[in-house]
């Protein structure tokens, strides 16, 4: 367990780095109990990869258990909801990600401000998405795709999951930046979606790779581009759809951590300290790798610009779909 003096030294030398002032008397004993982090979602999924790693790492490093707590409910919103109305204290951190960002433009209503009532802390992970085909569809490449959406239009079918998923967005930038028109075909699980590309109900479907793993690794579907900037670390051999001549596209998923706002700046700066050494250990980047996750973490401006950028990303996708608001 860290000493009173060693945490002491830790949070002089974070504070050092961020240009914060001298930290009050309740900051230099941070964490003096466990400290919890919600995560918005149900256990088991993508999210809970690398977090749970690096809430073991904090854990070591601190003296205190850092917990995650799921708490899914209402597309994340009742997860955030639960930590923005905490104690500002860095005792109820939150699990955010790219999936939250969109939640802006998809309801008429929140009980948060995802920019104003959370303070970043860092980064956590990086990943793209897949787009899949049937074994032995005709379409291999991202052209294929697009050129026969343009020569048939509106005949082609794209499967996601959840209208206003990070999925169902990501397939709707495809269409609106190729130019194209296809059918959409949502599906409630990725389970369901996996079975419907196998039977060739659908043509195209976008999902994360690890509820595509057993049909990759059976050869009963094909990747034919990851939605990323650069290539996936576990699929490297498929090509990113910018590669496939849609120049331009991006969809990066990403999840961090967050406080609630007026959280003190000398806590944030320790936490973001920890997160990011805790995240260039070598065993957390190999294990993350596996599923497709790229264990990074962040300074906290870095994340809060992808936050407000992310925001209104998606906001002109679902404007330009005519999604609406719930």
């Amino acid at each position: 367990m860290m000493s009173h003096t060693m945490r002491t030294l830790t949070l002089a030398a974070a504070l050092l780095v961020s240009g914060a002032a001298a930290p009050p008397a309740a900051a230099e004993t941070y964490p003096v109990r466990p400290v919890r982090i919600i995560v918005p979602y149900g256990p088991g999924g993508i999210a809970d990869v690398v977090l749970r790693m690096v809430a073991q790492k904090l854990s070591e490093k601190f003296g205190q258990q850092f917990v995650i707590e799921n708490r899914p409910g209402a597309a994340g919103i009742v997860g955030i909801q639960a930590v923005v109305t905490s104690a500002p204290d860095g005792y109820t951190l939150a699990m955010i990600g790219g999936g939250l960002t969109s939640a802006k433009s998809l309801f008429k209503t929140l009980p948060y401000d995802l920019e104003k009532d959370l303070a970043p802390i860092s980064s956590t992970a990086y990943y793209s998405l897949v787009v899949a085909t049937k074994q032995g569809s005709p379409y291999k490449t991202v052209r294929d795709v697009a050129a026969a959406a343009k020569a048939n239009p509106g005949k082609l079918n794209f499967g996601t999951i959840s209208p206003g998923s990070t999925q169902h967005l990501s397939a709707e930038l495809f269409k609106s930046m190729s130019g194209i028109v296809v059918t959409m075909i949502p599906y409630k699980t990725t389970p369901e979606l996996v079975t419907a590309v196998i039977r060739g109900d659908i043509d195209v479907a976008f999902d994360y790779q690890p509820g595509f793993e057993g049909g990759l690794s059976d050869g009963k579907i094909t990747a034919i581009a990851t939605t990323g900037s650069v290539r996936s670390l576990s699929l490297p051999e498929v090509p990113t759809v910018q590669e496939g001549g849609l120049s331009g596209y991006d969809v990066t998923s990403w999840n961090g951590l967050a406080a609630p706002a007026r959280t003190p700046p000398e806590i944030l700066a320790l936490l973001n300290q920890g997160v990011n050494e805790a995240l260039m250990d070598p065993g957390i980047k190999a294990a993350s790798a596996k599923f497709g996750l790229e264990a990074r973490g962040s300074t906290r401006e870095e994340m809060r610009v992808r936050v407000r950028d992310d925001v209104a990303k998606w906001a002109k996708v679902i404007a330009e779909a005519g999604i609406e608001r719930k």
